[in-house]
């Protein structure tokens, strides 16, 4: 009886997830913009003068690809970090193991 309830509870959290994730696309309008190009545009507007410092080693030929290298950034991350977590928590239990 306990696994059931368990199972409800992750489809039910699981389900919140994606309507917290959709409820922007829907019902908030406008232009969604990164942090970058917010922060740009109050420094043109606080300082119309100001230069950058260096200009980037590479500009990718459009958004969609910059949104590409960003997903596939944060993928090869969060594999990075699952892997590094595993490898713990599967030495963890080998010591627990060896010590039985």
């Amino acid at each position: 009886m306990k696994h059931d309830s368990s199972g409800r509870q992750s489809w039910l959290l699981a389900i919140a997830v994606v309507v917290l994730a959709a409820f922007p696309i829907f019902f908030v309008k406008g232009e969604y913009t990164g942090s970058d190009a917010q922060a740009e545009g109050a420094i043109n507007e606080l300082s119309p003068d100001y230069k950058p410092w260096f200009t980037p080693f590479f500009e990718p030929p459009s958004g969609e690809v910059a949104s590409l290298l960003f997903a596939s950034q944060a993928a090869l991350g969060a594999g990075v970090i699952g892997y590094v977590i595993g490898l713990y928590k599967g030495r963890s239990e080998n010591r627990k193991k060896d010590e039985r």
